[in-house]
């Protein structure tokens, strides 16, 4: 599909081909038409600067880890790195800073749906990954990680975890989810449309859709 922006602002969608050539180590890197490369439940072309991102509990950070065993890219978990010592939240300005920090290499792929500084990624990417995952999926993700901690997953330093603290900011954030199910797809959608005009845009809206597009992703 190719996600095009009308004068007025509405975004449509028509069919298009996306075509690539191997590069080394890396998935094919798709044709740039552009505008946005839209390719719904596509195989796997990714260039060397990538963007997963999708509501909470969309399955971001496992998505990003299975994409960096696959590519060889390393990932950028923008959680562990936003969270000051004793989960003090940095100024906008601070986190606008670290992140440029973080996306100075040539090679990368970053976690996290912070849209305030959707445009910084979009600046640096060639390719965005929109985990599709319908909200009452990512909301029960959130119950459940409220519970049982995903393996695997780091803390911020300086800060410690407690199962209490766990318990209400995930049941809190499964709420989060459900009145945010229709505004934050359409705020970053408008922000990709936007900011993101040369970049692949991928949208997989299922697990399935997920390991199709990892198994055309590989090294040669």
């Amino acid at each position: 599909m190719l996600i095009s922006v009308t004068a007025s602002g509405a975004v449509t969608l028509r069919s298009v081909a996306v075509h690539g050539a191997m590069a080394a180590n890396i998935c094919p890197s798709p044709a740039h038409f552009g505008r946005l490369a839209f390719v719904d439940n596509a195989s796997g072309a990714v260039g060397r600067r990538v963007i997963v991102t999708g509501m909470a509990g969309s399955g971001k950070s496992t998505f990003a880890r299975a994409l960096s065993a696959k590519t060889g890219l390393p990932v950028i978990h923008l959680d562990f790195h936003y969270w000051k010592p004793g989960w003090v939240k940095p100024s906008d300005e601070e986190w606008r800073v670290k992140q440029r920090s973080l996306l100075a290499g040539d090679a990368w792929i970053a976690d996290g749906n912070y849209h305030e500084t959707l445009d910084l990624r979009l600046e640096q990417a060639d390719t965005v990954v929109v985990l599709d995952t319908p909200w009452w999926v990512c909301a029960g993700r959130a119950f459940v990680r409220g519970v049982r901690r995903p393996g695997g997953t780091a803390m911020p330093e300086g800060c410690d975890e407690s199962v209490i603290r766990r318990l209400r900011d995930e049941w809190r954030l499964a709420g989060v989810i459900w009145r945010r199910r229709h505004k934050e797809p359409e705020q970053e959608r408008a922000i990709i449309s936007k900011r993101g005009q040369h970049v692949a845009l991928h949208a997989l809206s299922s697990k399935q859709a997920a390991r199709a597009f990892l198994g055309e992703c590989g090294s040669d």
